[in-house]
């Protein structure tokens, strides 16, 4: 069923710009003298009829004091439950909206077909519920639009988070750097203001840098200063032969206490262990394979190629007895070069590349110039949208060959 809209928007003035006060009154007579007109049966039409108008707002409305947004369902739902949409983005950069947990790009669509604004403006399954018999409802057009913003998710802008992070890494208590006012420093309220990503998602992030708040403000420990925790902790595991399965916090921190702030401490316990309790007392189980990894990240920062073979012999010998190193936990941290002679490893971050597809891939592609997928896929998954496979990447941003029976992808385009 229909809702009958008549009569059509009067003739445009000048320019195509409706003229507004233009609104026209209908009678039932005429109605039903159009719609015989336009050969309708009126038996299949609701029987209240909206006849349409252009008020005198109308020609200011379509000047850009207002903006269509369409909406999925459940942002709309999000929305009528009282919560905010928020667009974030500085002048240089291209705006996203950000729900709660979200983030979605916004592009303008143009439509070919005039988008009015009507106050007011009642559905078809509104006026079901109403008991109407044959009304006339005249309607004034406030505005008019021949494009709306539609949303389009995206993967949050979290390049930036660590960059601002890593202008004032916390070196502990005792630095000279926290004496000064003015450091910079960023409250949550500063990291939401600026970087482009949902809440949920920064503070996810903040988890994955390892970051700690501090005073108020979030902080990424500086690297030797993370280290430094570690190893305390590490080497009291070790003196008092407590299996790494089952770390006490309480102990921990009688012990440590001296030596650093306990919050410090804890912090560490929680960025390399998963907590729980154990008869009324709280235990940490520490992650091999997270403490394999920073040791290794230790012993590469300050080389740039490692021999392979000599790096897994010291690797081993670093990290804490009955820990097992594995090339396995570098996946995104380190790359193996299995062709020189003799193999080497060097260090490469995934979180050093460039947030961009196209120039993730550049960036990849300049540094070797052909890929397999193992060696690349750890560098490339996180720009897998939610339905995107690393494949379908390679398959977009490379090219394949076969060399020696193994699959190698490389560049589609000059790299210089």
């Amino acid at each position: 069923e229909l809702i009958s809209c008549l009569p059509s928007p009067p003739p445009p003035g000048r320019g195509g710009t409706p003229r507004p006060g233009a609104a026209m009154k209908r009678t039932r007579e005429e109605v039903d003298a159009t719609l015989q007109i336009a050969k309708l049966n009126a038996a299949e039409l609701l029987p209240a009829v909206h006849c349409l108008g252009f008020g005198p707002g109308a020609s200011g409305a379509a000047a850009g004091d207002f903006c269509l947004l369409e909406l999925e369902p459940t942002l709309c739902q999000q929305l009528e439950d009282g919560q905010s949409l928020v667009i974030r983005g500085d002048k240089d950069e291209q705006a996203v909206l950000c729900s709660k947990d979200k983030t979605y790009d916004l592009k303008i669509a143009d439509t070919s077909n005039m988008l009015l604004f009507i106050p007011g403006c009642k559905t078809p399954d509104q006026l079901k519920k109403e008991d109407s018999h044959c009304n006339i409802i005249h309607t004034e057009i406030f505005g008019f639009s021949n494009n709306y913003w539609e949303l389009r998710r995206c993967r949050p802008k979290l390049k930036k988070l660590k960059k601002l992070l890593m202008e004032n890494p916390y070196e502990g208590p005792d630095s000279q750097k926290e004496k000064d006012s003015n450091s910079s420093k960023y409250t949550t309220e500063d990291l939401l203001d600026q970087i482009q990503a949902s809440e949920e998602e920064i503070m996810t992030q903040l988890q994955v840098l390892n970051a700690c708040e501090i005073g108020g403000y979030w902080r990424i420990l500086e690297f030797d200063y993370e280290m430094k925790l570690l190893n305390h902790v590490t080497q009291l595991v070790d003196s008092e032969s407590w299996s790494f399965n089952k770390v006490p916090l309480n102990t921990c921190l009688q012990e440590l206490g001296p030596l650093e702030p306990e919050e410090m401490i804890e912090h560490c316990l929680k960025c390399y262990g998963k907590k729980y309790v154990d008869e009324g007392e709280v235990y940490f189980e520490l992650d091999a394979d997270k403490i394999c990894r920073t040791t290794a990240q230790m012993l590469l920062q300050n080389a740039v190629k490692f021999n392979l073979a000599e790096f897994q012999e010291v690797w081993q010998q670093s990290v804490p007895e009955g820990m097992i190193t594995s090339l396995d936990q570098l996946k995104g941290l380190a790359l193996v070069d299995r062709h020189s002679r003799p193999e080497i490893i060097s260090l490469l971050k995934v979180d050093d590349l460039p947030e961009d597809n196209q120039e993730r891939f550049n960036s990849l592609f300049s540094l070797r110039e052909k890929w397999t997928e193992e060696d690349i896929a750890p560098y490339i998954q996180d720009l897998c949208g939610e339905k995107q496979t690393i494949g379908a990447l390679l398959t977009k941003y490379s090219r394949s060959s076969m060399q020696n029976g193994v699959k190698v992808y490389n560049s589609r385009r000059p790299i210089s």
